[in-house]
């Protein structure tokens, strides 16, 4: 019989472990996979972005899916605690751009072995390979779990921290969704958010824009009015398939809903790679450059406002040749190449499914779940954390926040939770 089990080794089992074995009491952690903190291993490029240190109102603003949700979370246990408690596990933090915090050491797995240092000296006991078949219940509380060995493990609490259905390779494959819908919970739709958009416009069949790179441009997803959604101003990258980099992943969530709302039609991009101008300042600039030097190819002029690729693919779209010089342009195919400088569209008809996909978008509805304890309205002694729960956020330390703040107050409501 144990105090607390905490089903699922990432983020916010880890740390729902953590905090329930601080409270002194008899805890087993269950992890399906052979490793603890895998998730956490690859994330930040295998650097581990473990939390972000903007204010709280700019961390629920970079967590769309229910970021408001947080705000109660957050004056309990919030990202500068995160902070003070890797630097108590001897792991030295840094803050780079955005707020992003990483380890001094550049070392994801510095973070996770901190966390399995920190369950040891708590005498938290870790069953790994061990997977979970099903919650054990009534009509009114939980009392443990069944292992798909068909052992029955009894408990006062139990978290359910097994994230969702994004980064399937790391034991995330969406088994906690009908255990929470058995226990009365409603798991809203899940759909793949911080992934890769396709497309089937013929410059992207072609290849030939394939590893190009944007720069800080604008990229904004439209509405069919022609009115943004939403535009963020970040590096973009064409691919084989569409379309990749950060500004792709935050903008495709937008993405899936809008192609549920049109019913499946394709969704319009609009890529703005000159951000400082509109479509009449970059018409005159290009002019004023061709006029300056009119023996002088078009190509060679405006070389270095846009990667040269860009540019001959724009120029070739307004139909300049690239052997053209100033003297030869006219004001129309420069007002064609400006237009497109500052709002070229196309469109994209999907994204990459969700196992691909950084996030998970959707999960256990949070209006079922207590805010200041993560405990579940339905079921008395079930707690859930982490990604399993609808909240999903950018990429930049916002997931793993959100995960790392659920699960600590998750293990440390569950702990001091007895069935009255």
């Amino acid at each position: 019989m144990y105090d607390v089990i905490v089903i699922g080794g990432g983020p916010s089992g880890l740390m729902a472990a953590i905090a329930a074995g601080t409270n002194n009491k008899k805890v087993l952690l269950l992890e399906k996979g052979k490793k603890l903190g895998q998730k956490l291993a690859i994330s930040g490029g295998g650097r581990c972005n473990v939390t972000n240190r903007l204010p709280v109102d700019e961390i629920v603003k970079h967590i769309p899916g229910n970021g408001r949700f947080l705000y109660s979370p957050f004056t309990i246990y919030n990202n500068e605690d995160i902070i003070a408690f890797f630097e108590g596990l001897g792991v030295d933090l840094k803050e780079e751009d955005h707020g992003r915090m990483f380890p001094v050491s550049n070392r994801a797995q510095d973070v996770v072995d901190a966390l399995i240092r920190e369950l040891d000296r708590l005498g938290v006991e870790i069953r790994q390979q061990t997977a979970v078949e099903k919650l054990l219940m009534d009509d009114d509380k939980i009392f443990g779990v069944r292992l798909q060995s068909g052992e029955d493990i009894k408990a006062n609490a139990v978290v359910v921290a097994v994230g969702g259905k994004a980064v399937p390779q790391t034991g995330s494959t969406g088994d906690g969704y009908p255990w929470a819908e058995r226990a009365g919970h409603t798991v809203t739709d899940l759909y793949p958010t911080e992934v890769p958009l396709l497309s089937n416009e013929t410059f992207i069949q072609s290849k030939e824009l394939q590893g190009l790179a944007l720069r800080d441009a604008a990229v904004s997803v439209l509405k069919k009015n022609g009115k943004a959604i939403i535009t963020h101003q970040m590096d973009m990258l064409f691919t084989h398939f569409g379309l990749s980099g950060p500004a792709i992943l935050r903008c495709s969530q937008f993405v899936v809903k809008e192609l549920k709302k049109n019913g499946g039609k394709p969704v319009t991009m609009k890529i703005q790679s000159l951000t400082d101008y509109n479509a009449e300042s970059a018409f005159q600039m290009l002019m004023k450059l061709a006029k300056n030097d009119p023996k002088k190819a078009l190509k060679n002029t405006w070389k270095g406002i846009v990667p040269e690729r860009w540019l001959l693919f724009l120029m070739n779209r307004a139909n300049i040749a690239e052997t053209s010089t100033g003297a030869d342009l006219s004001n129309e195919h420069a007002r064609a190449l400006a237009a497109d400088l500052v709002g070229f569209e196309m469109t994209v008809y999907g994204t990459q499914p969700i196992e691909k996909a950084f996030v998970t978008g959707g999960g256990v509805s949070v209006k079922e779940i207590e805010p200041k304890t993560m405990a579940s309205k339905k079921k008395s002694g079930l707690y859930f954390c982490g990604e399993i729960l609808d909240i999903h956020g950018y990429t930049g330390g916002y997931n793993i926040t959100a995960a790392l703040v659920t699960g600590h107050i998750a293990g440390d409501n569950a702990a001091n939770f007895s069935h009255a």
